[in-house]
C-alpha cells in the first residue's frame, strides 16, 4: 500500500518549512502539486529533485485519478498547494477522498496556515472560530454571506485579495460597524503587517493608502463577551 502526503509548506518565509516537511519530499517517489513552477522554485531552494505533477483546482479530478494511478503502482506521493496547508482554500481536497476511497493511506504533514497564523496574535476572545476562506467575488452574494457570519456569536477568518480588500472592509462595516478586526498583510513575508481595531478605523487606515499590495487574511472577532464576576 502507498502513501499519500499532504504537505504543509510556507506561506512567504522559507524558514517556516517544517524538518519533517523536507524528509517527506526527499522520500517520496512523487511530488504533486497546485503549480509546478512555484513549487519547483521551493524544492530546488532545499536542493530537492523529484518529478512533479500538477493538481491544481481547475483539473483536480483528472490529476487526482493520475495520482491515484501513482499511487496503486506502488509510489508514493506528496501533495502540496503553493502557500500553507492543502484543502485550507486551495486544492487538495479531492485528491485526499480519491486516495483515501481507493485504499492508500493519507499521512498529514502538518506546518504553516494563514488560517493559524492571523488567529495566533488576534487575541481573539472567540471560543468558536469559523473558516470561511474566500468570500464570492460577486457584491451582493458576498455581502449576503457576510451578514450571516456577522449574525452568528463566533469569530471568523477571511482570506482576501488586494484588489478587494477596501470592498470587504466596507461591507463589514455596513453590516456591523460595532466589529473588532485584525487583519494580516503578507503575513512572514518581509513586509508583513498586522492591523487591528474597530472595522471603521482599519477600513480608513487602507483606504488612505496609495496603494494596497500583498496578500490579506481578515480575522473578524465575535461580539465581545459581557464581563460579570462570578458570585
Amino acid at each position: 500500500m502507498a502513501f499519500l502526503y499532504i504537505v504543509a509548506t510556507p506561506i512567504g518565509n522559507l524558514g517556516d518549512i517544517t524538518y519533517r516537511a523536507l524528509e517527506t519530499f526527499k522520500a517520496v517517489d512523487v511530488i504533486a502539486c497546485e503549480d509546478t513552477r512555484h513549487t519547483l522554485q521551493l524544492l530546488t531552494h532545499f536542493g530537492i529533485r523529484k518529478p512533479l505533477v500538477s493538481c491544481r483546482a481547475r483539473n483536480e479530478d483528472f490529476a487526482a485519478r493520475k495520482i491515484i494511478s501513482a499511487l496503486d503502482d506502488g509510489q508514493n506521493v506528496a501533495y502540496a498547494s503553493d502557500a500553507g496547508t492543502p484543502a485550507l482554500s486551495d486544492p487538495g481536497s479531492v485528491l485526499v477522498r480519491a486516495a483515501r476511497e481507493a485504499g492508500h493511506t493519507v499521512v498529514p504533514i502538518p506546518g504553516p496556515s494563514a488560517f493559524a497564523t492571523l488567529l495566533s496574535v488576534s487575541g481573539s476572545w472567540d471560543k468558536t472560530v469559523v473558516f470561511e476562506g474566500f468570500l464570492s467575488p460577486k457584491p451582493g452574494r458576498r455581502k449576503r454571506r457576510l451578514g450571516e457570519l456577522l449574525a452568528m456569536d463566533a469569530g471568523f477568518v477571511l482570506y482576501e485579495s488586494p484588489f478587494r480588500i477596501l470592498k470587504l472592509l466596507t461591507d463589514l462595516a455596513e453590516i456591523d460597524g460595532t466589529r473588532d478586526v485584525v487583519v494580516g498583510r503578507e503575513m512572514t513575508k518581509l513586509h508583513e503587517e498586522i492591523v487591528s481595531g474597530p472595522v471603521g478605523e482599519v477600513l480608513a487606515n487602507f483606504a488612505a493608502r496609495e496603494k494596497i499590495l500583498g496578500e490579506f487574511a481578515v480575522c473578524v472577532l465575535g461580539k465581545k463577551p459581557s464581563t460579570c464576576d462570578d458570585e
